[in-house]
C-alpha cells in the first residue's frame, strides 16, 4: 500500500506535516517504537509510529530522525498525545532529510493504525490474517482490557487449526491459545527456547523447524526484520552481516519467539505471510508490556542510587515506600526486599551485557507471592554497564519466624532456564548471578547489593556458562578473607543478629546477652545457667528461641562459630 492511501483513511486520524512529493511511497510495515535507535528492528519501508517519549530535548531529534531515513523507512506518524502539536524540530529534521511527517490525532490508537496497515498488507495474500485482526481489534488495545496476544493465539487455534505458545527465549511461557490443549511442560519450553537461540545465533532466518518428544514445532522470531531491500551490494551485505551479528548478541536473550505445533516446511507464502503478522501484532504487545515496566525500573534505578551514593537510611526507605505499592499493589504492609544481581559478558568485551541481563531478570525473577500471568511485573529491575540489579520485594513475615529461607534461592533460580541460555550464548557469552539475603530496612540494602554482587563472583569463578550463588555460599571462614567488602561482613552479621535484636527489643528477652554467655561458657548449660542466674530450664528455652529465630543449631560447630564472628564483628 502507499502513503497516500493512509492519509486518504479518515478513520486513522493522519494529518500532513511534511513530505507531501513522497506521498507515494510503498508502505511493506509497521512498527512502533520510542527507543531512541531503533535501527537494529527496522529493515526499511515501514511507517514508524512513535509517542515521542525519546525525545527529552530538541538535540535528540536529529539524530533519531537520521536513524530512520538511513534505514529507508517509509514515513515517520508522531502522536499528539504526549506534546499536543508536533515540536517544529521534528518537522525541520523530517524536511532536511526528505521523511515524510505525519501527526497522528490523540483519539486514535496505534494500534487502530497498525492493525490497518498489518490488514492491508497481509489482506491480499492473507485473507485469514485480516479476519483474525478484524474479530479481535482488542488484541491492540492498550490498557488491563486489551486481549494481549492470548486473544490472537485463540483465533490461530479456531480459525486456522493451529497450536501456538509465546515464549521468552529462557523458556518461560509468556502466553498460549485456550484452544492449545495442556500448557507445555517446563522440559518442552526449554528445549524449544534453546533450539530458537541456536537457529538465531548461527543467523538463519525463522521459522525454524524443530522436533522434540516426535512432535515437529515452528518457532517464529518475534522480532523478525522481515525482508531487506531486493538489491545491495557486497560491501553492504558484508557490513549489515557485521551489525546482524552485533544486534544478535544483543538481544537474543531477551526476545519472545511463536511456537507453532506444525510443520512449516511445506506452507504456501500466504501462510508464511500470515504467521510474520501474526508476530508483528505480538511484538505490539510486547512494546505495551515493556512500557509498562517502565514505571518499576525507573523506582529500581533511583533507589540504586540513593544505595549507591550512600545517602541516609531515612531517605532510601522513603524511596522503598513508594516502590512497595507499585510493586506489590494491596499488599497492607512494607515488605522485605532481596537483591539479584546478574551479568551477561560476551567475549571481547565489545557489547553491553546490562539491557540483556535487565529482560532476562524481567522474565525469569518470580515474586513468590504473586499468582498472576505476569509475576515479573512485581520486580524492579535497573541496569548498568553489563550488570543488572533486580529488587525482589517479599511478604513482610513475622520477626517471630523459624528461620527457614524465604525468597528466592540461587540453587533452583536458573534450574529451568540453564539449558536455553547456554545454547544463546553459543560459546563466547557467559550469565553469571549472585542472590542476596532478605532484609527489612533500608539499613540493611546496600549489604544486601554487596552481598548479591560477591556472591555473583563467587558464581563467576565457577566452571561453565551460566552459573548462580547465593549468599548461604558465603560462608563464615570467607568473611575473614580480606578482599571481602564490609558491606558484605556487615550483612552476613545483620542476618544472624537481627532477628534476635529485634525480637529482644519487643519482648525484653536478652537473647543477646545469653547467646553470647552460652558461647563465652563453651556450651556449657550448668556454667551458663549459673552465670545468668537462670533455670536450665529457662535457659535451653532461650537457646531454643535462637535456634528457631535464625534457623542455626548451637549444637553444631560451623553455627557457633558464626555466631561467634557474628558478635565480634557487630
Amino acid at each position: 500500500m502507499r502513503l497516500r492511501a493512509l492519509l486518504d483513511t479518515d478513520a486513522l486520524g493522519l494529518r500532513l506535516l511534511g513530505g507531501e512529493d513522497e506521498l507515494d511511497r510503498t508502505v511493506r510495515g509497521v512498527m512502533t517504537t520510542d527507543l531512541r535507535d531503533p535501527s537494529r528492528y527496522l529493515a526499511g519501508g515501514e511507517l514508524v509510529l512513535t509517542g515521542l517519549a525519546w525525545r527529552r530535548d530538541a538535540s535528540d531529534t536529529e539524530p533519531f530522525v537520521r536513524i530512520l531515513a538511513s534505514a529507508g523507512v517509509a514515513a515517520l506518524a508522531a502522536g499528539e498525545a504526549e506534546l499536543g502539536d508536533i515540536p517544529d524540530d521534528i518537522v525541520e529534521a523530517c524536511a532536511r532529510h526528505r521523511l515524510p511527517l505525519f501527526a497522528v490525532n490523540e483519539s486514535v490508537a496505534f494500534a487502530t493504525i497498525t492493525e490497518h496497515v498489518v490488514r492491508q498488507v497481509s489482506g491480499e495474500r492473507a485473507g485469514d490474517l485480516a479476519a483474525v485482526v478484524d474479530r479481535h481489534r482488542r488484541l491492540m488495545t492498550s490498557g488491563p482490557t486489551g486481549g494481549g496476544p492470548d486473544v490472537v493465539l485463540d483465533l490461530l487455534g479456531s480459525d486456522l487449526d493451529l497450536r501456538a505458545w509465546v515464549l521468552s527465549p529462557a523458556g518461560h511461557a509468556i502466553a498460549g491459545s485456550s484452544a492449545a490443549g495442556p500448557a507445555l511442560s517446563a522440559a518442552v519450553c526449554a528445549r524449544l527456547g534453546g533450539e530458537h537461540l541456536a537457529a538465531a545465533r548461527t543467523g538463519r532466518r525463522g521459522p525454524h523447524r524443530v522436533q522434540v518428544d516426535g512432535t515437529t514445532y515452528s518457532l517464529f522470531p518475534i522480532r523478525s526484520s522481515g525482508r531487506g531491500p531486493a538489491a545491495a551490494s557486497a560491501s553492504a551485505a558484508a557490513a549489515a552481516s557485521t551489525a546482524a551479528l552485533r544486534d544478535v548478541r544483543e538481544t537474543v536473550l531477551s526476545d519472545w519467539f511463536l511456537a507453532v505445533e506444525a510443520d512449516a516446511g511445506d506452507w504456501p507464502e500466504e501462510r508464511l505471510d500470515l504467521l510474520q503478522g501474526v508476530t508483528q501484532l505480538i511484538a505490539v504487545e510486547r512494546d505495551r508490556r515493556d512500557a509498562a515496566r517502565t514505571v518499576r525500573r525507573r523506582l529500581a534505578q533511583e533507589v540504586l542510587e540513593l544505595v549507591q551514593t550512600g545517602a541516609a537510611p531515612a531517605e532510601i526507605a522513603a524511596r522503598l515506600r513508594v516502590a512497595a505499592p507499585v510493586l506489590l499493589p494491596g499488599l497492607g504492609a512494607a515488605p522485605h526486599w532481596q537483591v539479584v544481581v546478574a551479568r551477561v559478558e560476551w567475549d571481547g568485551g565489545e557489547i553491553e551485557g546490562g539491557p540483556v541481563a535487565q529482560s532476562l531478570l524481567e522474565e525469569i525473577l518470580v515474586d513468590p507471592l504473586s499468582a498472576g500471568p505476569e509475576p515479573s511485573d512485581r520486580i524492579a529491575v535497573a541496569h548498568t554497564g553489563d550488570e543488572a540489579i533486580a529488587l525482589v520485594p517479599l511478604p513482610a513475615v513475622s520477626a517471630e519466624h523459624d528461620g527457614s529461607e524465604t525468597g528466592l534461592l540461587a540453587d533452583s533460580l536458573l534450574e529451568s532456564v540453564r539449558e536455553p541460555l547456554s545454547a544463546g550464548l553459543d560459546g563466547d557469552g557467559r550469565l553469571t548471578l549472585g542472590v542476596s539475603a532478605s532484609v527489612h530496612s533500608a539499613e540493611g540494602l546496600r549489604g544486601a547489593l554487596e552481598e548479591a554482587r560477591h556472591a555473583r563472583r563467587v558464581a563467576a569463578a565457577r566452571p561453565g556458562r551460566v552459573c548462580a550463588a547465593g549468599h548461604q555460599e558465603l560462608a563464615s571462614h570467607v568473611l575473614l578473607l580480606p578482599f571481602v567488602p564490609d558491606d558484605v561482613r556487615r550483612a552476613f552479621t545483620a542476618r544472624l543478629l537481627d532477628p534476635l535484636r529485634d525480637y529482644d527489643r519487643r519482648h525484653r528477652a536478652e537473647l543477646i546477652p545469653t547467646l553470647e554467655a552460652f558461647l563465652d561458657c563453651d556450651g556449657s548449660w550448668t556454667r551458663c545457667a549459673a552465670r545468668l542466674h537462670l533455670h536450665v530450664n529457662t535457659l535451653r528455652y532461650r537457646v531454643g528461641r535462637i535456634e528457631q529465630l535464625t534457623g542455626r543449631d548451637l549444637s553444631r560447630l560451623e553455627d557457633k562459630l558464626d555466631f561467634f564472628l557474628a558478635l565480634r564483628m557487630s
